[in-house]
This record gives structure tokens, C-alpha cells and sequence, in this order.
């Protein structure tokens, strides 16, 4: 009796667990405390342990705030899609009560770290969560604009770690914020391309002009070019104190250009199994560039 009892007890707090990472998308989160790490790493002028901690617990809590009032909002959308009817709202095994208690603490808890670091992050911060829940997810059944809104808040991680090291918004942010930002666009298109008929079962608009069609991927390549020129931009010095050096804007292209050939490779295909590579090198790019500039930083 006592061993079902344990066994019963073990299998719902896995449950409880799993539904928690489902609501907050660890992952995704994660990901995201990565960029803020590598902007702060590429700022930071003597690197600060405790703030590092701050701004990854910080951009964790934000992050998962923002996905779960996401989830909140979509409960009855995400019970339509293959993809997201398992997740613990519209199954029910959690409740909305419950999904918005742990929303408004992440809320209430991202912000106030981030606000120990300075004020200036826990605006972005503010800024990030304000407009994911507030305009771009309910753009997205509106509008394909939406993937522009909420390539916004999508770009802003990586220019956060600057701001929480330096507490200035300058050009050098702007530039992490922009390179971020063009990249948003390959790399969700993408995934609009792959759950086309997923999003537009319900109601979502995720690819340019709604259609999933060539003019979708022209977009999607002139987007990548405009990543790839941002991206090695501060080899000229036109970026204040965040620059690169010549051979690694030549790294940095080379995997830029990774991705350019497999959004061109979808132009001529059109498949999913193209997008679907076009999405996977997206998320290389992001991730190994981010180091690339780091240990270009500590070059210096």
C-alpha cells in the first residue's frame, strides 16, 4: 500500500513538473537566458557573477511569464492543433487559475530582479513580456504583421545582458537587438512554412501575406541576407564598442550564408523537409554565433 502510495505520489509531481515546463517552454526559456548571457559576457567590461545569476534568473522568469499568459490566451486555440493539444490547459490538467498564479509571479519575480540590476533592464524586461502577451499574440489572428510585433520582444534578450552590464541603451544594443531581430524572420517563417496548415486550421496568420508560396520564401531570403549583413557589420566599427574582428565576420558569414543556402534550396523545392533545415541552421546560427562574438570579445 505504501509503495502504490509512493509510486501514485512520484507520478504526479513528474506530472506536475512536466505540466510546469510545458506552461513556462523551459527550453525556449533557456535559449533565451543564453543570448542575455552572451550580450552581458560581450559588454561586460569585469564580468560580475551575482549579476550574471540576476539576469538569468531574471530572463527566465520573464520568458516564462510571457509563454505562459501566451498559453492562457490561446487555451482554446492550442486544443485545436496537433502540436499543442497535449499541453496541461487545454488538456486540463492545469487549471487557468493556476497558469495565471504562476504567470503574474514570474511577472511580479522577473521584473524585480531585473530591476536590481537597473532600472533600465527591468523596462525591457517590462517592455519584452507587455508586448508578447498583450500585442503579438493576439495579432497572430489577425494579422501576418504579428510575426514583426513579436520579432520585438523576440529580439530583445540579447540586448538586455548589454543594458544589465552597462545600463545603457546605445548603439552597441541597438546592433545586438537588430541582429537578433532580422533573424527572427527566417527562423519563424520557417516554422510557419512546416505547421502551415496547423496554424491556419487555427486561425493563425504565419507566413507574409498568409500563403505559403514562393513570394513567402523571397521574403524569407531577402530577411536572411539583411541578418547576414547586420551580422558582420561590426567588422567596420560602425557599432561604438562592440566590433569584430575581419576573420570572424568570415565565420560569421559562412554560417549566414549555412542558412542562405537552404532558404534558396526551399525557393527551388518548396518542401517542408527544406523549411524544416532552413530552421534547424537558424537556430545553429543564433546559438554559435552568439559564442563566435564572446570569444572574439575576449580577443581583444
Amino acid at each position: 500500500m505504501n509503495t502504490t502510495v509512493i509510486s501514485d505520489n512520484k507520478t504526479t509531481m513528474q506530472t506536475i513538473l512536466f505540466d510546469f515546463k510545458q506552461l513556462t517552454k523551459v527550453g525556449l526559456s533557456l535559449s533565451v537566458v543564453f543570448s542575455s548571457v552572451a550580450g552581458y559576457l560581450l559588454a561586460a567590461e569585469v564580468v560580475s557573477f551575482f549579476t550574471l545569476f540576476l539576469l538569468a534568473i531574471g530572463g527566465f522568469f520573464m520568458v516564462g511569464a510571457s509563454n505562459a499568459f501566451n498559453q492562457i490566451i490561446e487555451k482554446d486555440t492550442d486544443a485545436i492543433m496537433k502540436r499543442t493539444q497535449n499541453r496541461p490547459l487545454p488538456t486540463g490538467r492545469m487549471s487557468v487559475n493556476t497558469a495565471l498564479t504562476i504567470a503574474i509571479t514570474f511577472t511580479i519575480l522577473g521584473i524585480a530582479i531585473l530591476y536590481s540590476i537597473n532600472p533600465k533592464s527591468a523596462l525591457f524586461g517590462a517592455i519584452s513580456i507587455f508586448l508578447y502577451t498583450s500585442v503579438y499574440t493576439p495579432l497572430k489572428a489577425v494579422t501576418p504583421l504579428a510575426v514583426f510585433v513579436g520579432a520585438i520582444p523576440g529580439a530583445i534578450p540579447f540586448m538586455l545582458g548589454w543594458v544589465a552590464a552597462t545600463n545603457n541603451f546605445g548603439i552597441e544594443a541597438g546592433f545586438l537587438f537588430m541582429i537578433q531581430f532580422f533573424w527572427q524572420f527566417p527562423h519563424f517563417w520557417a516554422i510557419g512554412w512546416l505547421q502551415y496548415e496547423e496554424y491556419k486550421k487555427a486561425g493563425f496568420y504565419m507566413l507574409p501575406m498568409n500563403a505559403k508560396d514562393k513570394g513567402a520564401i523571397k521574403q524569407i531570403i531577402f530577411y536572411t541576407v539583411i541578418m547576414i549583413l547586420v551580422s558582420i557589420a561590426p567588422v567596420l566599427k560602425v557599432s561604438g564598442d562592440f566590433y569584430i574582428y575581419p576573420a570572424t565576420a568570415v565565420m560569421v558569414a559562412l554560417f549566414g550564408v549555412i542558412m542562405l543556402y537552404y532558404a534558396v534550396k526551399l525557393y527551388k523545392t518548396e518542401q517542408n523537409i527544406d523549411a524544416r533545415k532552413l530552421m534547424l541552421s537558424s537556430v545553429l546560427y543564433i546559438t554559435v554565433v552568439q559564442i563566435i562574438y564572446v570569444v572574439d570579445k575576449f580577443l581583444h
